[in-house]
């Protein structure tokens, strides 16, 4: 710390490295506080005095730690521990295992504050709980989302270096309207002046920004999530028209925006329309429907369809019946 620092700022210091370092010693303590070892030891008798609950160990393996109690005690997080807990719970990290990542670290400071019998059992869910990975993820970097975030709440445009899937680098020149989290990824959905039109692009991806002094007006009643699906089905390179035999309010409960457009033919049947860069993917969604389907267009989708079917009609012509 700076010696112009407060006694006040010197005790929030002293309060986050008990929490990020239980155990630590008074002279590693004075160290980090740039004090003596005696000035140290009267910023712990602060906190007590405030009634944060800070216990001491004697001997050579002896230190100071924040203490257990009935309620929680400030709680002092970094930044990159705040914005990881946020990230954390909107997309399931699988880092919250892992104490020197910045989530494991900040979910190590909540378990050290609760009462022991909680905490015993919190720890030991965190210490056996193996989480799936998920291959499709990609998290962002919290600062890079933190910016775009506020440039969206500010309506200010921004210039991105953004890296395409194919590898290709270019700068880019967006309104920012909203971030998207979606199947654990992280969507900026825009408006493109490079492009001049409306663009999702993967945040992961973003290697850098500024923000500029131009400002922007959002689409009114925008909705993030249904206008991200919505693009998120169009502009691929294999058209899709399939026919449903259901009404379009309960055809509408099985099919994601991100399939396309759904429209009524008439009282029993509607239609979809859409796109696809993955024809067998498109093919494998259909047959989740719970409604017989006609594909009329799209010639990939219904050749891919067409071996689907076969393969799994091959898959029970042989097996025993029931």
């Amino acid at each position: 710390m700076t010696p112009e620092a407060s006694p006040t700022a010197r005790a929030l210091m002293a309060l986050e490295l008990l929490q990020a370092s239980p155990g630590i010693t008074a002279d590693r303590l004075a160290d980090k506080l740039g004090v003596s070892e005696r000035a140290a030891r009267r910023y712990v008798g602060v906190l007590r005095e405030a009634g944060i609950p800070i216990e001491s160990v004697r001997g050579p393996y002896g230190g100071y730690r924040v203490g257990r109690g009935l309620r929680l005690p400030p709680l002092v997080f970094s930044a990159a521990e705040a914005l990881g807990l946020v990230m954390a719970v909107l997309d399931g990290h699988h880092d919250a295992g892992d104490p020197t990542s910045a989530v494991g670290s900040a979910l190590g400071k909540i378990v050290r504050a609760l009462p022991e019998p909680v905490a015993a059992q919190a720890e030991a869910v965190r210490r056996a709980t193996a989480p799936a990975p998920d291959r499709g993820a990609a998290r962002p970097d919290p600062q890079t989302t933190t910016e775009l975030v506020r440039a969206c709440s500010e309506h200010r445009r921004v210039r991105l270096s953004y890296r395409s899937e194919a590898g290709v680098e270019r700068d880019l020149d967006v309104d920012p309207w909203a971030v998207v989290v979606r199947h654990s990824r992280w969507y900026l959905l825009c408006w493109s002046h490079t492009s001049d039109g409306r663009r999702a692009y993967r945040i992961d991806r973003v290697r850098g920004l500024d923000v500029l002094d131009e400002s922007f007006v959002p689409p009114a009643d925008l909705d993030p999530v249904a206008t991200l699906e919505e693009h998120l089905a169009v502009g691929w390179d294999y058209a899709v028209e399939v026919i449903i035999e259901a009404p379009l309010d309960i055809a509408a409960r099985h099919v994601s925006r991100n399939l396309g457009r759904l429209e009524p033919v008439d009282a029993g049947t509607c239609r979809l329309t859409g796109t696809t860069s993955n024809p067998w993917w498109y093919a494998e969604q259909l047959t989740a429907l719970p409604a017989p389907f006609r594909i009329l267009g799209g010639p990939e989708v219904r050749h891919t369809a067409q071996v689907l079917g076969r393969r799994l009609l091959a898959a029970v012509e042989d097996a025993p019946t029931a």
